[in-house]
């Protein structure tokens, strides 16, 4: 807490006159979730029940299938239903493709799947785009051209809203490792950036 004030003291920061919480950011939206986490797999349950639309990556059929199955389903969507993409699954689950794909391989092709996902949904209007994952984090940062983040409101402990520009679009984006946060995180994080 006290780093920015001594920073500051220092000269080594000066201080902002933005208000990155009052920002003006669309509406549209997407969940992007790599985290296969307890917590993670009950947030995508509950977002799920709340009647959200959702595809489920599975390691296996992107392998053999390709990604096209699921950017067919995510050019289909209604982006102010935020909807949700997620190779969440149960340790067994995992573990399964691990063992057919090997350990590397199955995380490469999901961390892959999701930033070129994280693209598209750009590309399509999404300028809300919450991450659950800090693999998923830092592949779909690098895929969209991320290279500074400013901090907005806090959504749940250690997670905030962040503030950035990819490709000339600013887009609200909060990356999530994944056990934080409460089964509601989703829907709370949408909820918290329309009430800032």
């Amino acid at each position: 807490m006290p780093i920015p004030q001594i920073y500051a003291a220092r000269g080594l920061l000066t201080a902002h006159e933005k208000e990155t919480q009052s920002r003006a950011i669309a509406s549209e939206g997407v969940v992007l979730s790599g985290s296969c986490s307890t917590m993670t797999n009950a947030q995508v349950a509950r977002y799920q029940a709340q009647g959200r639309p959702s595809f489920h990556l599975d390691p296996l059929i992107l392998k053999a299938r390709g990604l096209q199955p699921a950017m067919d389903w995510l050019a289909a969507q209604d982006l102010a239903a935020r909807p949700l993409i997620y190779a969440t699954a149960t340790p067994d689950a995992v573990r399964a493709a691990q063992v057919q794909l090997g350990r590397a391989e199955a995380g490469a092709l999901v961390e892959a799947a999701l930033a070129d996902l994280a693209i598209a949904a750009r590309n399509q209007g999404a300028r809300r785009i919450v991450v659950a994952g800090g693999e998923t984090s830092g592949a779909v940062t690098k895929a969209l051209g991320v290279d500074r983040l400013d901090i907005g409101p806090e959504i749940a402990a250690g997670v905030p809203w962040c503030f950035c520009t990819s490709e000339g679009q600013e887009i609200a984006l909060t990356l999530k490792s994944g056990n934080f946060g409460a089964e509601s995180f989703f829907s709370d994080a949408f909820t918290k950036l329309e009430d800032a």
